[in-house]
């Protein structure tokens, strides 16, 4: 059996805010550093195609509602042109890419916070589209269904991805490790309007940590910035925006190895790129203690179910008769 070994890389940063193509070309700029320094997987920040709709948190709903417009207009389709330069960069470097983007559906209130799986010869392998928008995201995104709750083998080995808060729902994450996940992508956002007592970068790790120490898989965190642009942008609607969306310890990104503990040293609330090695051997160790996928659990005591079909959003039935005629 072969075991992997790679390199990984970790983005936080912010995106060219409401702008696809800007924002694409800044990835693929990190993307090409990466692969420059050996790394075969990257990983990008919660929806960072093109922007987080921070409104939701900072405006009353009504004031929100243009942006929503902006934030729709500048949401992509997987395989959109302007999502092409990305998967041949995949494909030039050699190099996997999981990246959040907003997803536009079918009809015009529906986006979706979906995190998406290339492979290093440029495919579209997967795309993860958010269970539960948190609190006031609800505002903005459409929930995700149980067919996109998957891991994805490749060359480097089988990933997953949660977004954000999902990363606290334990029966998501059991879905994913039941599946054979050995590399766990938790990608987040920023968000400094969190409570007064909470320390959002602490709480990012914490979730990883636990993720990681459960399922003894490896766990890569990449979160997102805001932008002196971004806040910028909402100075019209907001004048202390500045106050709103500043405040230390709200980023974190990095690496968690299967024994829960940090690899290296992440990056809090700062700009930039780390790096990991991946040793997928290094799983095996922790579980023969407790691997909650096999001698460490009772499967003949806990039954998990999940619905993976896709959400139907009709049903046309035609009971009609033809009958032939003389």
């Amino acid at each position: 059996m072969d075991f992997k070994k790679f390199k990984a890389a970790t983005v936080q940063t912010s995106p060219v805010f409401l702008n696809v193509e800007k924002t694409i070309a800044k990835a693929i700029t990190f993307i090409k550093e990466a692969s420059t320094n050996g790394a075969q997987l990257i990983a990008f920040p919660e929806v960072f195609v093109a922007g987080y709709p921070y409104w939701n948190w900072i405006m009353t709903p009504v004031q929100g509602s243009k942006w929503y417009e902006e934030l729709y207009k500048n949401s992509v389709a997987a395989t959109d042109d302007a999502m092409h330069p990305l998967f041949k960069a995949a494909k030039d470097l050699n190099i996997h890419i999981v990246i959040g983007i907003n997803e536009r559906g079918d009809s015009y209130g529906e986006i979706y916070n979906t995190n998406l799986i290339i492979d290093n010869n440029g495919n579209l392998i997967g795309k993860h589209r958010k269970l539960v928008p948190t609190w006031a995201e609800k505002l903005t995104w459409t929930s995700g269904d149980g067919s996109s709750l998957k891991v994805y083998n490749t060359e480097i080995g089988p990933i997953g991805t949660l977004a954000c808060g999902e990363n606290t729902n334990t029966l998501a994450r059991f879905t994913l490790l039941s599946q054979g996940e050995l590399i766990h992508i938790a990608n987040y956002i920023s968000l400094p309007v969190a409570p007064p007592d909470y320390d959002m970068a602490e709480a990012i790790k914490i979730r990883a940590a636990a993720h990681s120490f459960e399922g003894k898989l490896f766990t890569i965190v990449s979160c997102s910035t805001i932008s002196q642009e971004i806040k910028d942008t909402l100075l019209e609607d907001v004048p202390n925006v500045d106050e709103l969306l500043t405040r230390k310890n709200s980023a974190f990104s990095g690496f968690i190895g299967p024994n829960g503990a940090v690899i290296g040293t992440p990056l809090i609330d700062e700009e930039g790129m780390v790096y990991a090695d991946i040793d997928l051997a290094k799983c095996i160790q922790p579980k023969q203690m407790h691997d909650i996928l096999g001698h460490y659990n009772r499967f003949d005591i806990f039954d998990l179910r999940v619905n993976t079909a896709p959400t139907r959003k009709i049903t046309f039935i035609d009971n009609h008769e033809e009958f032939n005629k003389r």
